[in-house]
């Protein structure tokens, strides 16, 4: 049986993706909100809010990316069988690395979405 490194922090590995997807949500909308109410107003261009939201996005993108290069070195630890069906600690680390690399495509999925309202919407009306 192979020792593996952690016992808490598993979880917080499946969580880490989907809380930078949300936090790129807020900062992106929270930005292009803030720009139309004191900067460009109701009819105004969002002009430098897409170069800042394409910044979240790449920043997003590569935490993402880090968090899934470590779920998928955690999947791929051990010898394991590929169905992780039985009740032990190495089927367990690896069910979470599958699950936490799963969970990083589909927040880098969801950071995409998000930035490509901006190529969208050009103004903000």
């Amino acid at each position: 049986m192979v020792k593996l490194p952690e016992k808490n922090e598993s979880l917080w590995l499946l969580i880490a993706s989907p809380i930078i997807w949300a936090i790129h949500f807020l900062l992106c909308y929270l930005t292009a909100a803030l720009w139309c109410a004191k900067v460009a107003g109701r009819y105004g261009s969002l002009g430098n809010v897409g170069m800042a939201i394409m910044i979240y996005t790449v920043l997003a993108l590569i935490g993402i990316g880090i968090v899934g290069w470590i779920a998928l070195r955690r999947h791929n630890t051990g010898t394991a069988t590929v169905p992780h069906d039985f009740d032990t600690p190495e089927d367990r680390h690896r069910f979470l690395g599958f699950a936490s690399l799963l969970l990083s495509l589909l927040s880098a999925v969801g950071v995409l979405y998000v930035a490509l309202a901006i190529v969208f919407i050009e103004t903000c009306h």
